[in-house]
């Protein structure tokens, strides 16, 4: 919010590119879950992504750069899933350490991914915008 998103978005994909060598690591572990558990954690991560989709736009300021927009609602909507995340990784103690470390890291997949598309996407929306009115 402080500073302007240098160049042309790219770096808003990071996290991406960092997130699925760690996923790798989950084909090395010996992790016995069913599908219907890992489509369920994908799920929860999709679901987990819409707030904080809808709460991230991005907008052109006085000196012509490009920001994200101030919103309470992304601060709020972002501590909500840390909340949840914690409550639902309590719940699931009972489950071997590798098992529930695969869960979570296909639910922060979930979220993480579609969140940082969207956010390039309207990211080069307005940048697109900026360049039409120039």
């Amino acid at each position: 919010m402080y500073r302007p998103v240098r160049g042309n978005g790219i770096r808003l994909l990071i996290p991406i590119i960092i997130i699925f060598p760690a996923m790798s690591m989950l084909t090395n572990l010996p992790v016995d879950l069913p599908m219907w558990a890992l489509g369920a954690a994908l799920g929860v991560g999709v679901v987990f992504s819409i707030p904080l989709i809808w709460t991230t736009n991005y907008e052109v300021r006085e000196d012509q750069q490009i920001y994200a927009k101030k919103n309470w609602g992304f601060v709020v909507a972002f501590i909500g899933i840390v909340i949840i995340r914690v409550v639902l990784r309590q719940e699931l103690s009972g489950m071997a350490p590798e098992e529930l470390g695969a869960l979570v890291m296909v639910t922060a997949v979930g979220y993480i991914v579609p969140w940082r598309i969207v956010s390039f996407l309207k990211f080069r929306r307005v940048a697109g915008t900026q360049r039409m009115q120039a």
